[in-house]
């Protein structure tokens, strides 16, 4: 019951952000979180959908949307090329019509398509946007800040996916990417854990996350016991939430280490 609550309280998170770009290392960390809120929108709708821990899907839609407007602005100001200046625009576009789908209708399952389709362009963007200001930072260990920040995305992903798939949306492609996700997500584990710049607060972070990871990997293996199909559902979607906090520690303490 106590595993359960906590991770209840973490479904309901809303993410920590500092109210402007501070720097470099920062950006990345913030370009980043797009991309996973990206994904974590997606799946707090698909769980509307299905009515999986709707109180808190409902709470994580509107944090997660209210974060991605704030962090679009101040992105979007601190850009530092017209590079990203120009990635930006676009994605506030994307943007536009991604949130109506979210909020304009009640989550359906003839919308669902549509709706991946979209979370994938912001995706697309984000990721463009969080690598151009890598490249900008010019230091390897922008890299570590990128790849921590990709684990919170992957996370989302991989329950996002999961759920397309047990509501019979592209089920051959919604199964696919979920593995090939958690693929990414173990490789690069390995790469954050064996960094020299990992600290050794960031080397317990990581250890708490190979803990929630093992929650997080049976749930999304119950894919096939439809008998219990409801409760592995909400196992997956909270234990998302717990995986994904614990690696947006993780990405600010990367970010902390390159200032």
């Amino acid at each position: 019951m106590l595993r359960r609550t906590l991770l209840l309280s973490a479904a309901a998170l809303a993410l920590p952000t500092q109210a402007q770009v501070l720097h470099l290392s920062d950006a990345i960390n913030k370009a980043g979180r797009q991309r996973m809120l990206s994904q974590r929108m997606g799946k707090a709708w698909l769980a509307l959908l299905q009515g999986v821990e709707t109180s808190a899907a409902q709470r994580v839609l509107n944090t997660s949307m209210a974060l991605f407007d704030r962090q679009h602005v101040e992105l979007k100001a601190y850009a530092p090329t017209p590079e990203l200046r120009a990635t930006y625009q676009q994605l506030e576009a994307v943007w536009s019509d991604y949130k109506a789908a979210l909020v304009g209708n009640v989550p359906s399952k003839d919308k669902a398509a549509a709706l991946l389709a979209l979370d994938a362009q912001v995706l697309g963007l984000a990721h463009q946007g969080t690598g151009q200001y890598e490249a900008v930072l010019a230091r390897p260990e922008g890299k570590l800040v990128n790849v921590a920040g990709r684990q919170r995305m992957l996370s989302q992903r991989m329950a996002k996916f999961y759920l397309a798939a047990t509501l019979q949306v592209d089920t051959d492609r919604s199964t696919s990417e979920m593995a090939k996700a958690k693929a990414e997500f173990v490789t690069a584990m390995a790469l954050l854990r064996d960094a020299p710049e990992a600290t050794a607060r960031i080397r317990d972070e990581l250890q708490l996350a190979d803990a929630q990871w093992v929650f997080f990997d049976a749930a999304l293996q119950r894919m096939q016991s439809s008998n219990r199909l409801e409760k592995a559902m909400s196992d997956v979607f909270v234990s998302s939430e717990n995986l994904l906090s614990v690696m947006d520690r993780v990405t600010g303490l990367y970010a902390s280490v390159t200032t």
